[in-house]
């Protein structure tokens, strides 16, 4: 069975007028919770969409890149997708109901982030109200300031890439301790640890551009200590 005829039968169970946001609720434990994962993704950055006014075709193509989505699977996609827009609820709502399902797991948090700056950034323009949405979301899931400012150095142009900023630590850190945080950061976004967190193997390919981005920084860092 595949992701996405998972995700259509737990839209299939949601009762007639039920808020989107109830199938956060019923997909608490494995395997269900990389279906809530991919749901997450594709509910917030429709809502997101809405923040910055228009759903460009760019978006859309970025959907598809998070998730590999099969030509077969795109009517699926697209009606989680329509239902978040439709939905009276607030993307404050769905972003509470998504920091209960995965609470004190910082790193799927991150996981769900990335895949929402990816989207942000699809039409080449970083939107100021995508910037509050993102923000406030970060702050909804409880995640440092430090960790929005990585993501946001690492996919806006006009955000300088600070080496240091990407790997989240203090300029002033040893070169020992920073080089355990990037040795821990590459460890913690190989594909078998992102598919433990309960992100699906449709959407690890998020860990490609996170690598290049953390291990550039490291090698920046190391250079300039010589």
């Amino acid at each position: 069975m595949t992701l996405w005829t998972r995700i259509s039968d737990a839209l299939a169970a949601l009762t007639q007028g039920e808020s989107l946001t109830a199938v956060f609720d019923k997909l608490r434990s494995p395997p269900e919770r990389s279906v809530a994962f991919a749901i997450a993704v594709i509910a917030l950055g429709a809502k997101m969409a809405k923040a910055d006014g228009q759903v460009t075709r760019a978006e859309v193509t970025a959907f598809r890149e998070v998730f590999q989505i099969a030509a077969e699977d795109e009517a699926g996609a697209a009606k989680v997708f329509n239902l978040a827009r439709q939905d009276v609820a607030g993307f404050e709502d769905y972003a509470t109901r998504i920091q209960k399902m995965f609470d004190g797991q910082e790193g799927t948090l991150c996981d769900l982030m990335e895949g929402l700056f990816h989207i942000a950034m699809a039409d080449g323009f970083y939107h100021p109200n995508e910037n509050l949405f993102l923000k406030r979301v970060a702050e909804i899931f409880g995640l440092p300031d430090a960790s929005f400012q990585a993501l946001r150095a690492r996919f806006v142009p006009d955000a300088h890439p600070d080496p240091y900023t990407v790997l989240g630590v203090s300029p002033d850190a040893p070169i020992s301790s920073v080089r355990k945080v990037w040795r821990e950061l590459v460890r913690s976004n190989h594909p078998d640890a992102m598919i433990a967190r309960g992100v699906p193997p449709e959407a690890v390919k998020l860990a490609e551009k996170r690598l290049i981005d953390i291990n550039r920084a490291w090698e920046a860092i190391k250079e300039a200590h010589g």
